[in-house]
């Protein structure tokens, strides 16, 4: 079985967007959009050898990098930002000194956390503390 060009590119494509799903770099997408255009040029004529339809690949996928990129990034940020709320008004026990102005660390749900105090004070281990909301991985606590 001999793959035609625009199968090719398809097939590029169909990678790139499953790739973009295992991965979190917001790059792979615009590959996706590359080869998957290129092989619709391709179908249709415009891009009949294999250099033409490689220079094309290349700047879709460039374009679409610079243009998109922001935008995209925006708009994960905005609906990303909700993530991780069932922590907030949560208890947990510090397991290690929390400084003023540094990392401890909490136990919560069978784990330990690293805990940033919210009002930069100091929390002693074994204190119970009340999450206030999440950085990432770091818990930010208060006293309770």
């Amino acid at each position: 079985m001999d793959l035609s060009l625009p199968q090719i590119w398809l097939i590029v494509g169909l990678i790139m967007l499953l790739a973009e799903l295992v991965s979190v770099l917001l790059v792979f997408v615009f590959f996706a959009i590359g080869a998957l255009l290129t092989s619709l040029l391709t179908v249709i004529g415009i891009l009949p050898t294999t250099e033409s339809q490689i220079l094309a690949f290349s700047a879709i996928s460039l374009v679409s990098l610079l243009v998109l990129r922001k935008h995209a990034r925006k708009l994960l940020d905005r609906t990303g930002n909700s993530g991780y709320t069932e922590f907030v008004g949560e208890t947990a026990m510090v397991i290690k000194d929390i400084p003023n102005d540094g990392e401890g660390k909490i136990y919560y749900r069978g784990a330990e956390w690293k805990a940033l105090a919210n009002n930069h004070s100091s929390i002693p281990a074994g204190s119970k503390v009340v999450i206030k909301k999440t950085e990432g991985i770091v818990l930010i606590v208060e006293e309770s």
